[in-house]
């Protein structure tokens, strides 16, 4: 799942779909790069939980005082 702000990673109307990572690298700097292609549809009810944790809650919180 891509979640986030700023500049879209996907155009605008793309339709939802699951990933699956190919491939990973550590460049000599430390930054990682992953590689990921298209495996199908998003399995559903798998992402969000019907009561979020205290962490998430306090993770939403710090996110909307940003925005």
């Amino acid at each position: 799942m891509v979640l986030g702000k700023g500049r879209r990673l996907f155009g605008e109307g793309t339709p939802p779909f699951a990933m699956k990572m190919v491939n990973s690298e550590v460049s000599t700097t430390g930054v990682t790069i992953a590689t990921y292609e298209p495996s199908g549809n998003v399995p559903v009810g798998t992402f969000l939980e019907d009561t979020p944790s205290e962490a998430e809650l306090k993770r939403r919180e710090r996110w909307a005082q940003e925005g």
